[in-house]
């Protein structure tokens, strides 16, 4: 198993960081540590650095926080994830989240931000992993003008099955479902009916945890995993089977 989008750098996890670690080295094969802003790039290098081969580093900039940046902040990250393009799994979480921002302008700046980094990815051929909540439809009808990304992530998706559908029409664009799925009827509708061919498994930790008063953790991933497999009524082996591959070949996870 693997959990392709968690945060264990942030300070939920100060106390008990190589804790949680441990737990999820006993669970699962890799998780994929994504950056939301330049610092936490940072952290992800440094505890992929620290744990080789379990820990791979996603560099990205997070919609919400980079709305409100400067042209030199966004510029930094940008440098930073091309300075580092050969040690990362891929650029994100980058995106537009339409859910928390309703101010039109706003919404303008973070697709044009959203852009930019598209075009990096673009043009070096690294994956991207996308935070579009509330913004599926318009996400993929901008990236289908992008040949060259060689993957597609649509982090924690929340869309219509109307657009998954036209996403399931390249192979090589995934959705990633989180442990939202175990409590999420809007998500288990969609789990029910989406190929894990197409799926990828995440937690968002330290987000989106059982109940609002725990705290989330990569070794949960588990938990989507079981549920997936109720949904489709399939061996929990094979939804594991999948999406590992799935993760593996994305992310380039050895």
């Amino acid at each position: 198993m693997i959990d392709t989008h968690c945060h264990i750098d942030f300070p939920e996890y100060d106390k008990d960081r190589d804790q949680v670690i441990k737990r999820a080295k006993n669970t699962l094969d890799a998780v994929v540590l994504s950056g939301t802003n330049y610092e936490a790039n940072i952290g992800a290098l440094k505890y992929a650095k620290e744990e080789k081969g379990f820990i791979y580093p996603s560099l990205g900039f997070h919609p919400v926080t980079s709305q409100n940046a400067t042209i030199e902040e966004r510029k930094s990250v940008q440098k930073h994830i091309i300075e580092n393009k050969k040690n990362i799994s891929a650029i994100g979480e980058v995106g537009m989240d339409y859910f928390f921002v309703k101010d039109k302008a706003l919404r303008q700046k973070q697709k044009e931000i959203f852009l930019s980094f598209i075009e990096i990815a673009n043009q070096e051929q690294i994956p991207l992993l996308m935070h579009v909540r509330d913004a599926d439809k318009k996400a993929l009808n901008i990236i289908l003008d992008y040949e060259d990304i060689p993957y597609v992530i649509f982090h924690c998706y929340s869309g219509s099955l109307k657009t998954a559908r036209r996403i399931m029409e390249h192979e090589n664009y995934f959705m990633s479902f989180s442990t939202m799925v175990c409590y999420s009827k809007q998500h288990q509708d969609l789990a029910s009916q989406i190929p894990i061919d197409h799926m990828l498994t995440e937690t968002d930790s330290p987000y989106l945890a059982m109940t609002k008063e725990e705290r989330n953790e990569p070794s949960n991933v588990k938990l989507a995993v079981k549920k997936i497999a109720e949904l489709q009524n399939i061996d929990i082996e094979n939804v594991d089977k999948v999406t590992t591959n799935n993760a593996k070949k994305v992310f380039k996870i050895k």
